[in-house]
């Protein structure tokens, strides 16, 4: 292997595991509405749980490398990262499953990120997009849950917004920054950008278990933890806790959110 090899590989890594940390980093939250909270589960179901995020991390760093390799956002780079990641799903399914949406997510901004290093963040989404908007040939014609709750209610879903350029990691992204240097402690920002993902977001899986009023209702519920100051507020945590309590009730599971704010989170390190 030669020095240019070793770096480059090196690089790809890198992209990689800076990747899986944002997964590993949304799971630890806490409060999170609806989602796994790790200080209400065993150690061991949360343990589980980064476990298999860390089985992403040869799957992510193939998407970057094949990237950087191909060199540009084209039909071949998208099919090549289809089976890249239908190949990873199998692998994090032996360690334990799920964090399918968090691979789509990630995986397109890695490879984003690995055809132009040090990109701005709203370039790397917009190039995510342009990946996105390609076909990929090779993928199972079935259609998914998400493909069908897309159809029947006209939703963006989790290919929509790849192909709109990611504009719910953009947003939390945004909502990072205002709440940091508004005094707001790390945790406290991460769940303000969540939050500012769930009070827009047409979460396919929420359209599937809730249905269109549920689904309103959370956005209300996220919205109204933000109208009443944010999570580093009294009032704020108080509506973040009902919400919580709302969603856990009726196993409402906004798990497109939290993939989206992995993607923010990774994003985040890279630019920081």
């Amino acid at each position: 292997m030669t020095g240019a090899q070793f770096r480059n590989g090196h690089e790809d890594e890198v992209l990689a595991q800076a990747a899986v940390d944002a997964l590993v980093g949304q799971l630890a939250l806490a409060p999170k509405p609806g989602l796994p909270d790790p200080r209400e589960r065993t150690a061991r179901d949360h343990s589980a749980l980064c476990w298999s995020a860390r089985a992403l991390l040869p799957g992510l760093t193939a998407m970057a490398a094949t990237a950087r390799r191909t060199g540009e956002p084209s039909a071949r780079l998208r099919t090549d990262l289809g089976a890249i990641g239908r190949s990873t799903e199998h692998t994090v399914a032996l360690a334990g499953g799920g964090h399918r949406g968090a691979l789509w997510t990630l995986g397109l901004l890695v490879a984003a990120a690995a055809l132009r290093p040090g990109a701005r963040p709203a370039d790397t989404t917009a190039l995510a997009g342009q990946l996105a908007a390609h076909p990929d040939r090779r993928a199972p014609r079935r259609p998914s849950r998400g493909s069908t709750m897309s159809a029947r209610y006209g939703a963006a879903g989790a290919r929509g917004e790849a192909r709109a350029g990611f504009p719910h990691v953009r947003r939390a992204l945004t909502a990072l920054a205002t709440a940091r240097s508004q005094g707001a402690t790390e945790p406290q920002a991460r769940l303000d950008a969540l939050l500012t993902v769930m009070s827009t977001l047409q979460d396919t899986e929420l359209l599937y278990s809730a249905g269109p009023l549920g689904i309103r209702r959370v956005q209300a519920g996220a919205r109204g933890v933000l109208d009443a100051g944010g999570t580093a507020t009294e009032p704020g945590a108080a509506a973040l806790r009902a919400l919580d309590t709302n969603l856990t009730y009726n196993a409402w599971v906004p798990k497109g959110s939290g993939a989206l704010l992995a993607g923010a989170l990774f994003l985040d390190a890279l630019s920081s």
